[in-house]
């Protein structure tokens, strides 16, 4: 029996990196049908993440899907520190896009940062406990 190949994740990762760049600093973006280039702009974002997400979860489990599912892990207790560590730096940076550097990015980077950093932080905790303190295993 075959092994099933990885799926792809260069594609998503090329069309992720070149809508983000386009967001951060090129800023093409047509008024779209609510009349502001800016709210465009910020939809090309938000879809550029997605497209990066989705081509690190491809490339890390060698799977297609979205969700993380603590079983696809291999080493989730070293793993969930990893996680909360980028959790905390994403916030961290999101603090940063409000505060210091504010007028170089668009308005609500911080509140999506804040967004993403606190899902992770939530994500590397809750495999930390699972896998620690509340485990079953003794």
């Amino acid at each position: 029996m075959e092994a099933k190949a990885a799926p792809e994740w260069r594609v998503h990762a090329s069309i992720g990196s070149i809508l983000l760049l386009n967001t951060l600093t090129v800023k093409l973006a047509p008024a779209g049908p609510w009349g502001a280039d800016s709210f465009t702009l910020g939809v090309f974002g938000l879809i550029g993440l997605a497209f990066l997400y989705t081509a690190w979860y491809r490339l890390t489990f060698k799977r297609k899907g979205l969700v993380p599912w603590m079983d696809l892990w291999e080493n989730p207790k070293d793993s969930s520190r990893t996680v909360i560590v980028a959790g905390l730096a994403i916030i961290a940076s999101a603090w940063l896009a409000g505060n210091v550097v504010e007028e170089a990015l668009p308005k609500p980077t911080g509140l999506i940062l804040t967004l993403v950093g606190l899902l992770t932080l939530l994500n590397g905790v809750y495999v930390y406990l699972s896998v620690g303190a509340l485990s079953d295993l003794e």
